[in-house]
């Protein structure tokens, strides 16, 4: 992993943070600009702009930063990295906080973050990649390729699942049912699979996948969307299909093409420093810190697990929603056609089964393979785009793809629960606000 210079400095008694705002500091560098919009992007970098120069506002986006940092003071984080990216140009991306308050360690722009659920998008790219080679059909069944599955019973009532209380399953799960939660598998966090083991970052994805198949269904595969462990499961699968394992096929066809150089499942020692800390409030308020895991993400984890286990940089994270929102290709290098993205970041979940979402389900919400889609966004408590594809993580990262605006827009952070008083939300509100040419 590869270090970058914050736009950031201390003073002599590290009390405050000095901040230089990125937009700004291109303002500064105005005459500098046409050489560095000129050079081609390299590894864990974007070619960058001023905001004007793509119809958004360095006023409003200062606006953006300062409400970021009342977050910051409110304690309702501790740090975060906040970037936008418009007409393939770095337009705005700063870094404030600490990304480990006990450390007095500020929040550097290279920062490395746990993504939980956005790691879901990266496994679902990878499997994709190998569906435009021919290695599956996006309706086989799993049990094509994982016979343990073959057989997998279903609870007999979904709300109360009791392994002594079970039918036959009707129908088979698909690698689609896989890639659209639609398969009747549950969560890592559901009681039953806590109760069963399920899953643990102390066993192999060979165990896991094993665990899940003896574990019953919670519906029959395509009759319900249930956000759950499949994507994880999904990984097994690009294993089987590349015959490499998760994180070497990952590494070989994701992260080096797009120049993600801090992406992966575990950070090296010379990387650990840039870890950024996950929080919880106390019941004072104030912030504590918080391991998620028993398996930290310093060590290399038993279990490789492309549904939550995946670590990643503000920038490198950029990237590969610049390859999207691209239609499959940056710098040169495809990775993808565009027909495939166009598969991936459509709703795919039929009328029927609409709404989704977690306990009450949100109006507007789609899914496609390995994103939410923004069916109507109109419904939205904030802006965004009908089209827009986009997901976050359980500990305080979101991503934005919007091709209406041709943006993409990150806010990362490590806090849990999530919610933050809300910082993501106004994040992209703000940066909503600083558009001056909407398209």
């Amino acid at each position: 992993m590869t270090n970058s210079t914050p736009l950031l400095s201390i003073d002599a008694d590290r009390s405050a943070v000095v901040r230089q705002p990125f937009a700004l500091t291109l303002l500064v560098l105005g005459a500098l600009a046409p050489l560095v919009l000129g050079s081609p992007a390299s590894a864990q970098s974007l070619p960058t702009a001023t905001p004007e120069s793509v119809g958004m506002s360095s006023a409003a986006l200062a606006r953006v930063t300062a409400a970021l940092q009342a977050h910051i003071d409110a304690g309702d984080i501790a740090g975060a990295v906040g970037a936008v990216v418009r007409d393939g140009r770095l337009v705005y991306m700063e870094a404030l906080g600490q990304s480990d308050i006990e450390a007095d360690r500020p929040m550097p722009e290279d920062a490395i973050f746990r993504l939980y659920s956005m790691a879901r998008s990266i496994t679902s790219l990878g499997a994709m990649i190998l569906w435009e080679e021919g290695k599956f059909q996006l309706d086989d069944p799993i049990s094509r390729y994982l016979p343990q599955f073959a057989d997998q019973r279903v609870f007999v009532d979904a709300g109360s699942p009791d392994m002594d209380r079970t039918r036959p399953r009707n129908g088979e799960i698909t690698v689609e049912h896989l890639l659209k939660h639609t398969s009747g598998i549950g969560s890592r966090s559901s009681s039953i699979y806590r109760a069963e083991g399920v899953r643990l970052r102390t066993i192999t994805l060979g165990q896991m996948v094993d665990n899940t198949a003896r574990t019953p269904l919670f519906e029959d595969p395509g009759t319900n969307w249930r956000y759950g462990i499949s994507t994880t499961i999904l990984g097994r699968l690009v294993e089987i299909w590349s015959g490499m394992p998760l994180e070497d096929f990952l590494e070989e066809r994701v992260y080096r093409p797009l120049g993600m150089t801090d992406t992966g499942f575990w950070v090296e020692p010379d990387d650990a420093d840039r870890l950024a800390t996950v929080y919880r409030p106390s019941r004072e308020g104030a912030l504590q810190p918080y391991q998620v895991e028993s398996v930290p993400f310093t060590e290399r984890p038993t279990l490789i697990e492309g549904g939550v286990g995946l670590l990643a940089s503000t920038m490198d994270f950029l990237r590969f929603s610049q390859m999207f929102l691209n239609g499959g290709e940056l710098d040169g290098v495809r990775v993808l056609q565009p027909e495939t993205v166009a598969i991936m970041t459509v709703n795919r979940i039929p009328d029927a089964l609409l709404p989704i979402g977690f306990g009450r389900p949100t109006l507007g919400q789609g899914w496609g393979l390995g994103f939410s889609i923004v069916m109507d966004a109109s419904q939205y408590r904030y802006p965004v785009n009908d089209g827009d594809f986009w997901w976050d993580g359980s500990v305080g990262t979101r991503f934005w793809i919007d091709p209406t605006e041709n943006m993409v827009t990150i806010i990362m952070a490590q806090v849990s629960p999530a919610r933050g008083a809300g910082f993501r939300e106004e994040f992209k509100t703000g940066v909503d606000e600083a558009i001056l040419e909407k398209r």
